[in-house]
């Protein structure tokens, strides 16, 4: 049996790492909640926001951390544009379209990072990038620790948001019933476009928590929505709750499972705990039961 001395730091370390796979998901689930549909460019923006989130320090000297407070709302601004201007009118409303439109900007994305920056791999170096916080048999890096902390915030502040606000009470009903909302009187369209800017929002704070221990290149936030997309079904399709516990239990299971298989395969345990919860239950953990 493996020793807690062993364990126990393993699952703390899970935790941290999941909690950003969280984040990600977040955005992608609250979009699929209330849009119905597949955001195929969300690994794109994450992307983006990273190259971002790198030259902001490297050129003006900001703190990944102090940059999310100018990249959040900046982001939030894109991805309002791009459903309102862009996605939106070139779906026509079908599904199908949908897919097509926001794979097609995955795609544009991409290759647009990939001309301007090539394919090179950047990092930045800062101060406290390998301080480490003692908990419990533990030594975490403080940047995980931050990410943790920051991401349960968002979280709150996002629950907070759908929960109490007008316009988080406008998106829920969007989300349950669009033509019932729009002749309630909301404009379907602004609120539509307002959930994919805090989606795209959420993938802001993400990239400036990923920054500081993480490298990027024009492809590097797919593996973080490959995992993002397994969260989303794991934890049911447009839950919120389930999104965040998902990426939770993802982290811990990844992190236990490269003690075992090492930390190139770790992800296999992944998807064996997804095949598992499907089985058990198909609509995701906190998904309604098929």
């Amino acid at each position: 049996m493996l020793s807690p001395v062993i364990l126990v730091p393993a699952v703390i370390n899970g935790l941290m790492a999941g909690a950003v796979y969280a984040l990600v998901a977040l955005g992608l689930t609250l979009i699929y909640g209330v849009l119905h549909i597949i955001n195929f460019a969300h690994g794109a923006l994450l992307t983006a926001a990273m190259f971002a989130a790198f030259f902001a320090f490297t050129l003006l000297s900001i703190d990944p951390y102090l940059a999310a407070i100018v990249l959040t709302p900046l982001f939030f601004g894109v991805g309002y544009a791009m459903q309102r201007f862009i996605i939106g009118p070139a779906a026509h409303g079908e599904d199908r379209s949908f897919l097509l439109v926001t794979l097609g900007l995955a795609v544009v994305i991409e290759n647009t990072l990939l001309y301007f920056f090539r394919a090179d791999t950047r990092t930045i170096n800062l101060p406290y990038a390998f301080d480490v916080i003692e908990i419990g048999p533990a030594f975490v890096a403080v940047p995980r620790v931050i990410a943790f902390a920051a991401v349960i915030a968002v979280a709150i502040g996002l629950w907070t948001f759908m929960r109490w606000t007008d316009t988080g009470k406008a998106i829920r009903a969007v989300a349950k019933e669009k033509l019932g909302a729009e002749l309630c009187g909301i404009n379907v369209a602004h609120i539509s476009a307002v959930t994919f800017g805090v989606g795209t929002a959420c993938v802001a704070i993400a990239a400036c928590l990923l920054i500081p221990s993480y490298y990027v290149n024009p492809t590097a936030g797919e593996a973080f929505v490959l995992i993002a997309f397994t969260i989303v079904v794991l934890g049911g399709m447009g839950s919120i709750a389930g999104a965040l516990l998902g990426g939770l239990c993802v982290g811990v299971v990844e992190s236990v499972s490269s003690i075992f298989l090492g930390q190139s395969l770790g992800q296999i345990g992944i998807f064996i705990m997804f095949i598992a919860v499907l089985l058990a239950r198909p609509g995701g953990l906190f998904g309604a039961r098929l």
